[in-house]
């Protein structure tokens, strides 16, 4: 898996999103829409948001008074 990332933006001129794969050191760096338009913005992608797949899901209730440690 040890894949180079891939990075969701969204032209604000024509308004089409489109994928750049590029190292997560340019993550930030601005892309080019494929018709052209510079200006373009980063989305959040929620597939790097939901961890691995396969990974088990957290268990205890979540958070610190959820997850049973407080007093």
């Amino acid at each position: 898996m040890g894949g180079v990332p891939t990075y969701e933006f969204r032209c604000r001129e024509c308004g089409s999103t489109f994928d750049v794969q590029r190292a997560m050191s340019a993550s930030s760096e601005p892309a080019t829409c494929p018709d052209g338009h510079g200006d373009t913005v980063k989305l959040l992608s929620m597939a790097g948001l939901a961890g691995r797949a396969g990974a088990p899901a957290p268990s205890g209730g979540g958070g610190c008074c959820g997850g049973g440690c407080c007093g």
